[in-house]
Parts: structure tokens; C-alpha cells; sequence
């Protein structure tokens, strides 16, 4: 039984190709592009007083809509309404890692 074995030599766009991969792959930690920009796009819409969008991007909706809701009545002490808007964002940070994180399997 015989068998074919190919031999691959790279040309030069080849090599340029391949080391651009791998610069940005260690860019990123192997996650891609968006994966590394997620987090931070949750943390800028999070941000935005008053709307908990980084839950809806993060597609946590009802824990959007509650956190909407609690803010009615904290908005009357404005120290625990700063302490809701705080965990906000840093909650739309780690969902969004954890996110990240298991679709590209490392969980």
C-alpha cells in the first residue's frame, strides 16, 4: 500500500501571511479579535448611567430589567445608586469573559 506524501513549501506571501497570524494570535490570546474587544465593549455600554446595557449585550436581559427597576428606588440615596451603577459595569465585564471564554473552550 502506498502512500502520498505532499510536501508543502511556503512561498514568501505565505510566510508573511503566517507571521502576521501569529503576531496577532498573541495579540489576543488566541481568541480572536472580537473576543478581546468584547469585555471592553460591555464595559463602555455598562458605563451609560441609568440603562444596564451591558447586561442586554451580554444577553442577560431579566438582569438588565432588574437592575433597571432597583435603581427607582436607590435613586433616592444616590450613594447605593452609585454602588448599583459600579457592579454594573463590573458585571457586563466578567459575564462578557466568561462568555468569551467558553466559546472558544477554554471552560
Amino acid at each position: 500500500m502506498t502512500e502520498e506524501i505532499e510536501v508543502f513549501v511556503p512561498t514568501e506571501e505565505t510566510k508573511q501571511r503566517l507571521v502576521f497570524l501569529s503576531i496577532i494570535r498573541d495579540i489576543t490570546g488566541g481568541i480572536g479579535f472580537w473576543g478581546t474587544l468584547r469585555p471592553l465593549v460591555a464595559v463602555v455600554l455598562a458605563a451609560i448611567p441609568f440603562l444596564f446595557l451591558g447586561q442586554h449585550f451580554n444577553g442577560q436581559h431579566r438582569k438588565g430589567m432588574d437592575a433597571k427597576l432597583l435603581q427607582l428606588p436607590l435613586a433616592l440615596t444616590v450613594i447605593l445608586w452609585i454602588f448599583l451603577w459600579i457592579w454594573s459595569i463590573y458585571d457586563a465585564w466578567t459575564e462578557s469573559n466568561v462568555l468569551v471564554s467558553q466559546k472558544s473552550g477554554q471552560v
